[in-house]
C-alpha cells in the first residue's frame, strides 16, 4: 500500500518554465479510448477522458501522429500534417481538444516527423509522376542504380524496419527509404521542405498546441554525396561522420525551428529523439537555440540494477549540465516492452530480441518493481514522462496472434523481431470482460488488438475503487511532486547508502528518496517523516522491503 503520512510541506516555487520539470503523459491515440465502437481509439474518445488524465496529476498530453496517413507505420508514414486521420476524428475535434485540456491545466504536444513522408504524400505522388531529374524529384532521394542495368540500389545503406533502404519505381529510378518503403525520407537540402515545415510548426502552434516532440531527429540530414557506409567497430580509426545520422548540418534545421518557436508570446516547446551515444553530440542539441530537451534512452534501456542506474543518472545529469538544460526520465513508451514485464525478467534492459521475446516474467515482482521505479523517476531533477497505461501496472501483452500484429518490425523482419504490438494493446478502462471499456457496450469491432482476459483486475474502474493499487500510487506521487518545491529545482547530492544496491540521494535541504533494489530489507532513520512509499513499510515503518521506494523529509 502506498502511504502517505506527511502532507506538509513548502509550497511550490515554478519560476521556471513549465517544461523544465514537466510530467508528460504520452497518448497513443489509437489504443487509448473508442468512442464510435470501431475497435480504434479516436480523439472523442481522449476528450471524454480528460478528466481522468488531469485527475491523475500530469502536466501535458504528447500525442504520437494524429495525422491523415495510410498507417504503414502507425501513422508515423503522414500524408498530411494539416488534416486529422478519419480514423481519429476531424481538425474541428483536435482544435476542440487542445481548447478543453488548456481548460483542465492541460498542455499539448504533437508528434511532427521531419526524416520522411507517406508514400500518399501529394509531394511523392508528383514525384513519382514526373520522371527522372525532375524539379519534384528533388524533393526525396531519387537516383539511378548501381549495376550493368540500374538493377541494384544506389549504396548499401540499410532501412532501420530491416532490408535495403531503397526501393525502385517503374522508371528505374530507385528513392531512399530509411524506414519503411512507405516512408520516403525528404531531401533536406531543398529550401522548399524546410518552408513547409516551418509552416506545419506554425499551423500547429497557431491552434494552441504547445510544443512538438521531433522523431528521429539525427536523421534528416544526409551526405548529399550519399556514400557507401560500413562502420568501423575497431576503434582504430577516428569515427568518420555518419552519412545520415547526426551531421553538423542537421543544426541549423533546428535553430530555424526554434526561431519559430520563440516568435509566440508564450515560446513553444521542441523536444528531440535522439539516440546518440556521445554526450557531447547529444547535448550539442540542447544548446539554447535549438531544442528545449531530449529523451533519455540510457535510462530507458537500463536494467533494475542500483549501480547501472546510478551510473546512468549521473552521466545523464553531468551530459545536460554544460548547456542549461532539464535531464528527461522515462520508463516505457510505444516503440519498447512494457517495464512491467521488464522489470520482471532476469534480464530486465530495453530489448527485443529473441531470446527475450516470451522469456518467463514474474509480474508480481515487475509490478513491485515498476511502482518503485517511478518514485525514483518522480524524485529525479528534470521532467519525466508517463507512457498511457503504466499507471495501471500494464504488462506486454506477448501471445498476439502473428495474423493480428501490424508492426513493421514484425513482418520486415518475417517474425524474428515481435514488433511493438505487444506495447500497444487498447486500454482497459471498466468492466469484467473485453473491450473493458475502450469501446462502446455495443460495439461495431473488436478492439483493433486483442487484450489479455488477465487485464479484468487492472481495469481504471478497478484500481480506482482499491487505495492500495498502482494508480492510486500515481496519483498520490504525482500530487506529492507537484507540491514538493525541492522537485522544481536542479539540486542533487548522492547520500551514503547501507549497501551496494540501494540508491540514497537528497534534493534540496530537506527532502530524501531512498530506492531499495536489494533482496533484503534495510533499516530507516526514525528520525525522518515518511512522506509516501511504494508499498508497505516492515518493522512497523522502521525498514524498507526488497524493491521499494520510499520519499522521506528530513
Amino acid at each position: 500500500m502506498a502511504l502517505r503520512t506527511d502532507d506538509n510541506g513548502p509550497e511550490t516555487n515554478r519560476a521556471d518554465p513549465w517544461w523544465r520539470s514537466a510530467i508528460i503523459y504520452q497518448v497513443y491515440v489509437r489504443s487509448f479510448a473508442d468512442a464510435n465502437g470501431d475497435g480504434v481509439g479516436d480523439l472523442a474518445g481522449v476528450r471524454a477522458k480528460l478528466p481522468y488524465l488531469a485527475e491523475l496529476g500530469v502536466d501535458a498530453l504528447w500525442f504520437n501522429p494524429w495525422y491523415a496517413s495510410p498507417m504503414a507505420d502507425a501513422g508515423y508514414d503522414v500524408a498530411d500534417y494539416r488534416q486529422i486521420d478519419p480514423a481519429f476524428g476531424t481538425l474541428a475535434e483536435a482544435e476542440a481538444l487542445i481548447a478543453e485540456a488548456h481548460g483542465l491545466g492541460l498542455r499539448i504536444i504533437v508528434d511532427v516527423v521531419p526524416n520522411h513522408v507517406s508514400d500518399r504524400h501529394v509531394w511523392f505522388q508528383e514525384a513519382v509522376a514526373a520522371g527522372p531529374g525532375s524539379e519534384a524529384r528533388e524533393l526525396f532521394w531519387f537516383r539511378p542504380g548501381r549495376g550493368e542495368n540500374g538493377e541494384l540500389p544506389p549504396n548499401d545503406w540499410k532501412s532501420e524496419f530491416g532490408g535495403p533502404a531503397w526501393t525502385r519505381v517503374a522508371d528505374g529510378d530507385w528513392y531512399l527509404h530509411l524506414f519503411a518503403a512507405e516512408q520516403p525520407d525528404l531531401n533536406w537540402n531543398n529550401p522548399k521542405v524546410r518552408e513547409e515545415h516551418e509552416s506545419v510548426l506554425r499551423f500547429w502552434f497557431d491552434r494552441g498546441v504547445d510544443g512538438v516532440r521531433i522523431d528521429s531527429a539525427t536523421m534528416p540530414a544526409k551526405d548529399p554525396l550519399l556514400p557507401s557506409f560500413a562502420p568501423d567497430h575497431s576503434q582504430t580509426q577516428p569515427p568518420k561522420p555518419h552519412p545520415f545520422v547526426d551531421r553538423d548540418e542537421v543544426h541549423d534545421i533546428y535553430r530555424a525551428w526554434r526561431a519559430v518557436a520563440d516568435s509566440y508570446s508564450e515560446p513553444k516547446v521542441l523536444i528531440g529523439e535522439v539516440w546518440l551515444a556521445d554526450p557531447g553530440r547529444f547535448a550539442a542539441y540542447l544548446r539554447s537555440d535549438e531544442m528545449h530537451s531530449a529523451f533519455n534512452f540510457d535510462y530507458l534501456n537500463c536494467p533494475w540494477d542500483a549501480g547501472t542506474l546510478r551510473s546512468v543518472i549521473d552521466a545523464t545529469i553531468d551530459a545536460h549540465a554544460p548547456v542549461g538544460a532539464p535531464a528527461t526520465w522515462v520508463l516505457s513508451n510505444h516503440d519498447v516492452t512494457r517495464h512491467v514485464t521488464r522489470y520482471g525478467r532476469a534480464d530486465s534492459s530495453m530489448g527485443r530480441s529473441p531470446a527475450q521475446h516470451g522469456a518467463p516474467a514474474d509480474l508480481e515482482l515487475g509490478t513491485r518493481r515498476a511502482r518503485a521505479a517511478l518514485m525514483l523517476n518522480l524524485a529525479l531533477p528534470g521532467s519525466c514522462y508517463l507512457y498511457q497505461g503504466e499507471e495501471l501496472g500494464l504488462w506486454e501483452v506477448s501471445d498476439i496472434p502473428d495474423q493480428l500484429r501490424q508492426d513493421p518490425f514484425f513482418h520486415r523482419s518475417n517474425g524474428a523481431d515481435v514488433g511493438r504490438d505487444g506495447c500497444r494493446v487498447p486500454l482497459p478502462w471498466a468492466g469484467s470482460e473485453a473491450p473493458f471499456g475502450f469501446s462502446p457496450d455495443r460495439a461495431d469491432a473488436d478492439p483493433w488488438l486483442p487484450q489479455p482476459a488477465a487485464w479484468a483486475g487492472l481495469t481504471a474502474e478497478a484500481l480506482d475503487a482499491d487505495p492500495e493499487s498502482i494508480l492510486n500510487l500515481y496519483r498520490a506521487a504525482l500530487a506529492l511532486r507537484s507540491d514538493e518545491a525541492a522537485l522544481h529545482q536542479d539540486d542533487f547530492d548522492w547520500r551514503s547508502a547501507p549497501g551496494d544496491s540501494v540508491l540514497d540521494f537528497q534534493r534540496g535541504p530537506h527532502f530524501r528518496c531512498i530506492v531499495n533494489l536489494s533482496d533484503q530489507q534495510i533499516p530507516l532513520d526514525g528520525a525522518e517523516r515518511v512522506l509516501l512509499s511504494s508499498g508497505p513499510l516492515a518493522d512497523d515503518g522502521k525498514s524498507l522491503p526488497p524493491n521499494s521506494t520510499v520519499w522521506l523529509r528530513r
